[in-house]
């Protein structure tokens, strides 16, 4: 499918984010997903759990398969747009719904995880992602400062820095259900949250996260598999 960067580029500086709907082939990204249920397998054979809130970092630091994923040329031809010329892959994660991990994701900014330079993320649909099973939700033109986070944190589901509730006009934030092989682009300071899944099917998502290559940033010592995928450091 062919992109036009430039209005992606004007749309993602105006909004903090840009839906692209079939990034990547659904023969694609169900490999993705078979891959991501391996390495979830190993890591549970040798540790005895998997995360509880549906979320597990790291998918390239194990994966050849993730590895090559990350230097997709699809990835950062768009990164190249709107975030720099030199781009450093920092870390991934699989998050995934099912009849036993239902819950919606809160409203947050990801930038309140690890500070430091702003990275991109991007949010790709592994399965159909519609408002049943658990899409995700953006609030435009929240990527332009940070926000205090201070919502209620102890209901077990992960997400330490959250907004409260009611801290978010829900009538003016943008729901992006996505075909297998869709993505989203979002800043680290763009407002997003997922619905629940009440679908009774699965949902999973494969997010790698970029920052500028070139930029002054704080060291992050779970980012094992962090190289620079297009230009120079």
């Amino acid at each position: 499918m062919r992109i036009d960067l430039s209005s992606l580029q004007e749309d993602f500086s105006q909004t903090g984010f840009a839906i692209v709907p079939n990034l990547f082939t659904r023969n694609e990204v169900q490999a993705l997903k078979m891959e991501s249920i391996e390495i979830l397998k190993a890591v549970k054979e040798e540790t005895g759990h998997v995360a509880g809130n549906g979320v597990h970092v790291g998918l390239a630091t194990r994966s050849p398969v993730f590895q090559n994923a990350v230097c997709d040329e699809r990835i950062l031809d768009i990164l190249e747009r709107i975030l720099a010329p030199n781009i450093e892959f920092l870390s991934d994660k699989v998050v995934f719904k099912s009849d036993s991990t239902t819950f919606a994701s809160p409203w947050h900014q990801d930038w309140h995880y690890w500070h430091g330079a702003h990275k991109y993320s991007i949010w790709v649909a592994l399965d159909d992602a519609t408002v049943k099973n658990g899409c995700l939700k953006l609030f435009p033109g929240s990527h332009k400062s940070a926000i205090v986070h201070d919502g209620d944190a102890s209901d077990g589901h992960g997400f330490g820095n959250r907004l409260h509730p009611d801290a978010v006009d829900e009538s003016l934030a943008i729901t992006a259900e996505l075909e297998a092989g869709g993505a989203v682009f979002f800043h680290d300071l763009t407002l997003h949250a997922s619905y629940p899944n009440i679908s009774g099917e699965e949902r999973w998502v494969w997010i790698p996260t970029y920052r500028d290559a070139k930029a002054e940033d704080n060291e992050y010592p779970w980012a094992v598999a962090a190289k620079v995928v297009r230009g120079e450091k």
